[in-house]
C-alpha cells in the first residue's frame, strides 16, 4: 500500500470533493452558528496550506494549517473518508500537519472541533493535544471544543 501526503490546491476536483464530504457529514450534526469550517474559496483566500492524503493514488483524506500572525497554527478541514478510517491515516495526517507547523517555527498548533466528533477528540488527546478555552475567532459554544499542542 502506497500512502502519500502532498500539498494540493483545495479547489482541485478531488480535494474539493473531500471538503464537500466533510461538510455533508458535519452540517446536519450542528446548528449553523456552530459551523466554523472554511469553504474551499476561503481556504485559498486565507492561504491555508492544504494537503491531500492518498492511498494507492486514491484521495483518502485531507487537512490544512492556517498560520496566524500572532504566532500559532490552526488545523483546518481535517478529514479521512469513512472507508479509510481505522488504519492510522488520521494520525499520519495530523503528524504531517504538526511537522509542517514545526518547520515554520510555530510554537503552538490549535484546533476547534465539534463535541460530537468523538473519534477526532480521542485522536487529538492521544496525539498530545489538551483542551483550551476558545481562541482567536471562536466564542464559547456548547457544540464546540478547542485544543492545542505545544510543538517542541
Amino acid at each position: 500500500m502506497l500512502i502519500t501526503i502532498a500539498p494540493e490546491q483545495p479547489n482541485t476536483p478531488e480535494a474539493s470533493a473531500l471538503v464537500d464530504e466533510l461538510d455533508d457529514l458535519l452540517i446536519p450534526m450542528y446548528p449553523i452558528e456552530s459551523h466554523h469550517g472554511l469553504t474551499v474559496e476561503s481556504l485559498i483566500a486565507e492561504e491555508v496550506a492544504f494537503f491531500v492524503l492518498r492511498v494507492n493514488g486514491a484521495p483518502a483524506g485531507c487537512g490544512g494549517v492556517k498560520i496566524y500572525a500572532d504566532g500559532y497554527g490552526e488545523v483546518k478541514r481535517m478529514f479521512v473518508r469513512p472507508q479509510y478510517r481505522g488504519q492510522g491515516f488520521s494520525k499520519r495526517m495530523l503528524s504531517h500537519l504538526e511537522a509542517y507547523a514545526h518547520e515554520r517555527c510555530l510554537p503552538v498548533l490549535r484546533l476547534e472541533t465539534g463535541v460530537l466528533q468523538h473519534e477526532a477528540i480521542g485522536l487529538y488527546k492521544r496525539m498530545g493535544f489538551t483542551e483550551i478555552a476558545p481562541f482567536g475567532p471562536y466564542q464559547p459554544d456548547i457544540h464546540s471544543l478547542c485544543f492545542e499542542k505545544r510543538l517542541g
